[in-house]
């Protein structure tokens, strides 16, 4: 198997995992050379911090400087429909991060958007959950071009595959391996942030939760971290990075 097979199976079967590994498993026989940015496990800069996983992906489209992955990354992730106070904190946070590290997050609405706006003026990763070309959703157009030009997507989907619904809990995986550490934002009890929070900790991952006051069922699910043993971010710990 060599990377240009990959990647021609990657496109035939639209990225999904399993179709993708049971054709190399079978030594699927196909040919094509793409003009198209991307990076796989068969390469040598693909980042130590994906062989952390289960499942690490087979390949990786992109935009942007994939050099962006030697750094030192940390996730900040959270609710779509987020309040004042996890806005005003992720900006806060972020303005502090972003001097030290390269600022992950999925390109979502709400705070994943904030935490990539914030980092702007320095750098941030975006990881899709659709195909590399596909804005999504479609709020973020303006950002999206702003990260594909200066700093850098990723998605395990090539070109225009939709975004589905279980293509997001998968993702999130990738965000997980890379962060150093992750800072929850908002959650909610039954919020899909809280995958990427049980993924970070199967990768021993250091996890940050902002509190909120207990009668707010918007932030039960950061609370419910705390209360697990999350580390609590208070604003002295934002003034301190």
């Amino acid at each position: 198997m060599d990377r240009y097979k990959l990647i021609a199976l990657a496109i035939k079967y639209q990225g999904d995992y399993k179709k993708v590994y049971q054709a190399i498993k079978n030594d699927e026989d196909i040919q094509g050379v793409y003009d198209i940015k991307a990076l796989t496990i068969l390469d040598d800069d693909y980042p130590k911090a994906f062989w952390d996983l289960k499942l690490p992906p087979l390949v990786l489209f992109y935009h942007g400087d994939i050099d962006l992955l030697k750094r030192d990354i940390v996730g900040i992730i959270g609710s779509r429909s987020p309040c004042d106070y996890a806005l005003r904190a992720t900006k806060d946070l972020c303005n502090k991060l972003k001097e030290k590290y390269v600022i992950i997050s999925g390109l979502a609405k709400g705070l994943d958007a904030m935490a990539h706006l914030e980092a702007l003026s320095h750098q941030t990763i975006g990881v899709l959950g659709c195909g590399i070309d596909r804005v999504y959703p479609a709020c973020n157009k303006e950002l999206y071009a702003k990260m594909k030009k200066d700093h850098l997507i990723i998605s395990e989907y090539p070109f225009d595959v939709t975004p589905l619904a279980h293509h997001f809990p998968f993702r999130n995986r990738l965000i997980a391996a890379l962060s150093k550490k992750l800072f929850v934002m908002q959650a909610n009890k039954k919020s899909g942030t809280l995958i990427t929070v049980d993924q970070a900790l199967e990768l021993n991952r250091d996890i940050y939760a902002l509190p909120f006051d207990i009668y707010d069922m918007k932030g039960e699910g950061t609370n419910h971290l705390i209360r697990e043993g999350a580390n609590m971010i208070i604003k002295e710990d934002i003034e301190m990075y």
